[in-house]
């Protein structure tokens, strides 16, 4: 199964500068608890912009430069190359941006895993592409208010692929 996990705003926000808009311990902490143990398939400047593999997952880079390396990750050089790592697996595999990679795994993507924050920035330059309901229909929902650590409404939605 590929499954897709971001965190965006009211209009598909995703970041500025390769770094996140929202940083919600809440999400951060949902974040670990779904990709633990699972592979993750990252862009070289999503993974550039963490600084390091993250531990308890198999890190798959995509990267065109056939001369990257870095400590405790594996190199793929496109997505589809990066998914056939795992062909004969059963194994959830989770797509974790940025957003040029997030476009092409919609068309492989078997579930989303989206935490929708009900904010918006308006000098973001990397968004999510559009979640079409007729191709994804959500399965549940959970929303939380603010609170001292986590200063927005939020929402844990998940969607599954209808075909």
């Amino acid at each position: 199964m590929i499954s897709i996990i971001a965190v965006i705003g009211k209009n598909n926000e995703l970041g500025k500068n390769n770094e996140l808009l929202w940083k919600l311990p809440a999400d951060m902490k949902h974040f670990k608890e779904i990709t633990s143990g699972h592979p993750v398939i990252m862009g070289r400047k999503t993974f550039e912009s963490i600084g390091k593999a993250l531990p308890n997952r198999k890190n798959i880079i995509i990267t065109r430069d056939k001369n990257y390396k870095a400590e405790n990750i594996e190199i793929a050089h496109s997505l589809e190359e990066a998914i056939n790592l795992f062909k004969k697996s059963d194994e959830e595999i989770f797509i974790i941006g940025g957003a040029e990679i997030y476009k092409q795994a919609m068309e492989f993507a078997d579930k989303l895993y989206i935490t929708q924050i009900e904010a918006e920035d308006k000098k973001a330059d990397a968004f999510f592409p559009e979640i079409i309901p007729i191709v994804f229909g959500e399965t549940s929902r959970e929303t939380r208010a603010p609170d001292k650590k986590n200063p927005f409404n939020y929402s844990f939605i998940e969607y599954k692929r209808f075909f």
